[in-house]
């Protein structure tokens, strides 16, 4: 008689892992997941606005003021020094919270177009974004360009009208030009009742009620009251008769020729959901926040080489958007940030890195708030956790658990600003390189290596001149390494899938300079419009990418063109 193996020794670790996931409680957790981005110009008030829905989630108890040169007070996700010094955000800042029964996973981008390609990075990783305007300036350059990011990718946008506590355009006028310059429709949630020193409230939409302004509180919540239109006597004795009678008849305008509110229509980012208010002083804050946890998406599917990845798979995926080295100056440690598409993450998982072909243990993960972090047991699909970089990592790697796809890449921009970096010390040089290999891997600049030049110092790009600063900045503070950057007399660079014999024959017909990126991708220098437009011409046989991706075919190299005047 032949004896039957014990199916306990045929049951592999990840089928036993497998087996032990809750399907029920695995959906609950990812259902009350959100993964949102902030988007604004700069100034519309995006750091003021993360700082007050961290302080409604009980994440923090005093917001920090960004004016930080006067009041010594930094805003919670401006974690870096110079971030501090200059009170502007740099970086982009993960930070998770829980509001009522909803995690929320909040990814603070920077506004200044300098930064776009981290903020670019970063919404990859949302499945829903907040547009802030400015309610004096409108629709501004910076909310243009990062709109259509979103419009790209067809995630649903929230509108927030800030600043109503100062002197602000008509809101049927702001309607009017969100529709036209950005070309989605609007459904106003709320509508405000004057603005300035006139400011009253806003009036809720749905319930028919007007959210009384009174109190300028910075630091914590501006309570607002609450009375229902219908109590006219109520509302008369506190906001003047010609100011509702004009919100009024707004709102009425808008019930009889605005568009209808459809769901469809809004989660493929056709139509967004607007509300009013004032970050500064914590008012209509509360409103919005529910309004848009209700309304906002759980975590959805994300493209692959092998299809949709649906976030309740019970196989472990997810994909790198973000790198950050020295988070902790004192050990020097690099974090991947990873957004979790599918599965659980738990502690001892074996994943696979397609890029590479090898297989690695992932250990505890790492929850985030700005700079201070904290373990968790497991992460759900939705979560954005750090995980220790041992130098493996780039941006946009796919961790897979029992597979070996790849999620859609986040390409390299076409930078616009070329430099030497150099320092005076022959005994820093090590130290250097060392830094700018961290600091670029992790996207604040692309580094260029001119191979036909001997020990030559690497051509560093970047798409914003204020990238620059940063770097000069971190090499100092994290490397302490002096250093001086020397302008090139670059304008273009684009990356080429031409052969080596092709390129040699390009740069003796032309004077354009030829350089190899990190990645071992080959791309031409050009120093103005007319220098390529001739190569274009001289060379039609060779082609041009604005993205490294693009080499390899990659569907998102239609987005690059975005960031280009």
């Amino acid at each position: 008689m032949v004896l039957a193996k014990s199916s306990h020794f045929l049951v592999s670790p990840k089928e036993k892992r497998m087996s032990s996931i809750d399907k029920n409680l695995l959906s609950s957790e990812v259902n009350r997941r959100r993964t949102f981005a902030i988007i604004s110009h700069p100034d519309a008030g995006k750091t003021t606005m993360t700082e007050k829905l961290l302080l409604l989630g009980g994440a923090i108890r005093l917001a920090g003021s960004v004016k930080a040169k006067k009041s010594k007070k930094f805003a919670t996700s401006d974690w870096m020094e110079l971030e501090k010094q200059r009170g502007i955000s740099v970086s982009t800042s993960v930070m998770n919270f829980e509001y009522r029964n909803f995690i929320c996973n909040l990814l603070d981008t920077p506004g200044h177009q300098d930064f776009s390609e981290d903020t670019y990075r970063t919404l990859a990783a949302a499945d829903a974004a907040i547009m802030l305007i400015d309610a004096a300036k409108g629709v501004e350059p910076q909310t243009i360009k990062l709109f259509e990011v979103c419009k790209l990718r067809g995630i649903p946008i929230f509108t927030f009208v800030n600043k109503l506590d100062r002197e602000s355009r008509d809101p049927l006028d702001l309607m009017h030009e969100i529709e036209s310059v950005l070309g989605i429709a609007t459904y106003p949630m709320s509508w405000p009742v004057s603005s300035g020193e006139r400011f009253r409230g806003i009036i809720e939409r749905e319930t028919r009620s007007l959210h009384f302004f009174e109190g300028r509180n910075t630091t914590t919540e501006t309570v607002a009251k609450i009375i229902p239109l219908e109590n006219k006597e109520e509302i008369s004795a506190l906001v003047p008769e010609d100011l509702l009678t004009e919100a009024l008849d707004g709102l009425d305008m808008v019930e009889m020729a605005g568009d209808e509110f459809s769901s469809e229509r809004f989660l493929r980012g056709e139509l967004s959901p607007v509300f009013f208010g004032a970050a500064m002083t914590n008012f209509g804050v509360r409103l919005f926040l529910e309004k848009f946890l209700e309304m906002s998406p759980s975590p959805s599917a994300k493209g692959s080489n092998q299809g949709k990845i649906e976030p309740l798979s019970p196989n472990f995926s997810g994909f790198i958007f973000k790198i950050q080295a020295n988070m902790d100056p004192k050990h020097r440690d690099r974090i991947a940030f990873l957004r979790i598409v599918s599965g659980v993450y738990e502690a001892g998982i074996n994943v696979t890195i397609p890029r590479l072909n090898r297989e690695i243990r992932l250990t505890q993960p790492q929850q985030f708030f700005a700079q201070d972090r904290s373990t968790l047991d497991k992460a759900y699909a939705g979560d954005v956790v750090g995980i220790y970089d041992p130098g493996i990592f780039t941006i946009g790697d796919s961790l897979v658990e029992g597979g070996s796809f790849s999620f859609e890449g986040i390409p390299s921009f076409a930078p616009e600003n070329f430099a030497v970096v150099r320092t005076s010390s022959a005994l820093k040089r090590k130290q250097l390189f060392k830094g700018l290999v961290q600091l670029c891997q992790e996207g604040t600049v692309q580094m260029f290596v001119d191979e036909t030049r001997a020990a030559s110092d690497p051509i560093l790009a970047a798409v914003g001149s204020l990238q620059f600063d940063v770097l000069l900045f971190r090499l100092k503070n994290e490397y302490n390494v002096d250093c001086v950057l020397d302008s090139l007399a670059f304008k273009h660079a684009r990356w080429t899938n031409a052969s080596s014999e092709e390129i040699a024959e390009a740069k003796a017909a032309t004077d354009v300079v030829s350089v190899r990126d990190m990645q071992g991708c080959s791309l031409f220098l050009f120093k103005n419009d007319f220098t390529l437009s001739y190569f274009q011409e001289k060379c039609n046989n060779i082609k041009l990418f604005r993205s490294n991706s693009s080499l390899h075919g990659n569907m998102m190299q239609m987005s690059i063109n975005i960031f280009e005047e």
